[in-house]
């Protein structure tokens, strides 16, 4: 048991904990370790679970998710968190990855999700379901407008190297982003390579997170 990921499970509704942690248990190395219908516990709750994992509603009774996600931050709490909620509102979604949130499934997709979600954000990556994933792009594309005030005072990109994190948040090819911004195919690839190296992210999605954290470009 000693490898195994430890699971706790929030939401008002225990017909939902109760299939989540049937599906759950199917794998081997995954353990349910409580759960909770109560906002108010269930800081307290995981905490005395030792839990690696928080699945959590955002619409929870007393205390809702995001109050919920302020406190986990506030007291630095090791626990990862995945957000499994009714909606797919981009500003909330927004507002729980600047939270510290590292996953984020809509319920009508979580059954087929869940399991993928937990062992990414288990191994220090983020998950989004493609739906949501599907939103963000969708939505940077239909509405590229930057935050000019942002982008001015970033501490840590260079001019260019935010030009070409807002171009591959909004789901530009290395081609068009050369075709863009008048450089080669090879000086954008060193450029998202450079850019993966300085932020310490690993995917495409991490470097829309980060746009959307630093108010690079406004939803």
């Amino acid at each position: 048991m000693d490898s195994s990921i430890k699971i706790h499970l929030a939401d008002d509704h225990q017909v939902l904990i109760d299939g989540l942690s049937n599906l759950l248990r199917t794998v081997s190395n995954f353990d349910v370790v409580g759960s909770s219908l109560d906002g108010t516990t269930v800081y307290d709750d995981v905490l005395s679970d030792e839990a690696d994992v928080l699945i959590l509603d955002i619409s929870m009774p007393k205390k809702d998710g995001i109050e919920t996600l302020k406190e986990f931050k506030e007291k630095q709490s090791p626990c990862k968190v995945i957000i499994l909620s009714s909606y797919d509102d981009l500003k909330i979604i927004k507002e729980v990855m600047k939270l510290g949130a590292k996953g984020y499934l809509t319920k009508n997709c979580a059954g087929e999700n869940i399991i993928e979600a937990v062992e990414a954000v288990y191994q220090g990556q983020e998950y989004f379901s493609d739906a949501i994933r599907e939103k963000i792009f969708n939505t940077f594309k239909d509405n590229p407008k930057l935050n000019q005030n942002a982008v001015i005072e970033n501490p840590i990109l260079s001019p260019r190297e935010i030009e070409i994190i807002i171009l591959i948040a909004l789901e530009y090819s290395g081609k068009e982003i050369s075709e863009k911004l008048f450089i080669s195919s090879h000086t954008v690839e060193t450029h998202r390579k450079n850019l993966m190296k300085k932020l310490n992210i690993k995917s495409t999605i991490g470097l829309v997170k980060y746009a959307l954290k630093n108010n690079l470009i406004n939803p």
